[in-house]
């Protein structure tokens, strides 16, 4: 249903309508201000300029349409690691599992595919929803930088979170063995259901036909 693919030029349009959206980047840790078209035209020009360190994937339905972007950025080779951002563009696909799915697709790339060791991030202290998110998919809070950023009038912390490659994958095989767990709960919940319908079925049945035989006589 959800996929990544690197960011185009056909996105801007997009990304540009979520940037200049001040209640998505009041979540984020930059600042807002408004950006033309043309800013975020050479934006991505800057990006194709410096692929080597930032991978900038968009967050596509099954339209092809963006929905959201994440971002490996000041990626360092020599010491195997990155910086990671993420957002989802619109409220309405908030809580659909996207972000799950869009932080474990690029970290399995970052860890498999690139090599890396650690990937970091940063979310203001507030975004209990992010950090949840974070969380959930193995990051580790190190710490808080206290007041370092200017947001709707007042100085906020941002909470520092990492994730190294061998938290990766006992991450993720937590979350598997939750999903197949509820399902062979949900399985066991319907089995049982399903036996006590039957089972009133035969009973229904029985009753019936005693039913029909008590009146036979009369007929």
């Amino acid at each position: 249903m959800y996929r990544l693919r690197e960011l185009e030029r056909k996105d801007i349009p997009t990304i540009n309508r979520w940037r200049n959206n001040p209640e998505l980047v009041a979540l984020l840790g930059a600042p807002f201000r408004y950006i033309n078209s043309a800013v975020d035209e050479k934006w991505f020009d800057m990006y194709m300029g410096n692929r080597n360190s930032t991978i900038r994937c968009s967050i596509v339905d099954s339209e092809d349409e963006p929905i959201g972007l994440i971002t490996l950025a000041s990626v360092d080779y020599l010491n195997q690691s990155a910086e990671l951002h993420i957002m989802i563009g619109e409220e309405g696909n908030c809580g659909k599992g996207i972000g799950t799915f869009a932080l474990t697709r690029m970290l399995e790339h970052a860890f498999s595919n690139m090599n890396l060791h650690r990937v970091e991030l940063a979310v203001l202290e507030d975004n209990r929803r992010a950090r949840a998110l974070y969380e959930k998919v193995g990051f580790v809070e190190e710490g808080k930088k206290r007041e370092v950023r200017y947001k709707n009038g007042k100085f906020v912390d941002m909470v520092m979170y990492s994730i190294l490659k061998r938290d990766f994958a006992p991450a993720i095989l937590g979350g598997v063995l939750r999903i197949l767990t509820f399902r062979y709960i949900a399985c066991i919940l319907v089995d049982s259901v399903s036996r006590k319908s039957r089972s009133s079925g035969c009973v229904m049945m029985r009753l019936s036909s005693r039913s029909v035989r008590g009146r036979m006589p009369c007929c």
